[in-house]
């Protein structure tokens, strides 16, 4: 008994595809990859630096607002919230917590008030941005 090999009609491919073809589709999206990764993790610091940004801004501007309407700075940033100024304290993006570092008034310049409070507010993270500055002094 003769065992025959199926033969291939002229003109018909065989399905699939060969080791080669797939070694070099793999090959391509490995790179694709790896220029997208790093810039994904770009725009993600971006979107933080910039959320870093517009939380120091509207916190300073509430500090003010407190501060000429009660005719006195706050103690704590608690007193924000407390004040209805603002519902809750935003999250440091960096640092992924309501931590922010206060700075107090100097008590020479607190003018008609019996007791200095919040001056200013900084990011409790550590971290170096992309300016080259620490977030903790923005």
């Amino acid at each position: 008994m003769v065992i025959r090999r199926p033969t291939r009609k002229p003109g018909k491919r065989s399905l699939g595809f060969t080791l080669v073809e797939l070694m070099i589709v793999i090959s391509i999206i490995i790179i694709l990859l790896s220029i997208a990764v790093p810039m994904y993790k770009q725009s993600l610091l971006h979107t933080k630096e910039t959320v870093l940004r517009d939380d120091l801004f509207s916190l300073r501007n509430l500090i003010d607002e407190y501060t000429y309407d009660k005719k006195k700075a706050p103690q704590s940033l608690d007193d924000l919230v407390s004040g209805g100024y603002i519902r809750a304290l935003p999250k440091d993006p960096f640092t992924n917590a309501a931590d922010w570092q206060v700075t107090q008034e100097d008590v020479s310049i607190a003018l008609d008030q019996t007791q200095p409070g919040i001056d200013d507010v900084h990011s409790s993270s550590n971290q170096v941005s992309t300016e080259g500055t620490p977030y903790n002094t923005w």
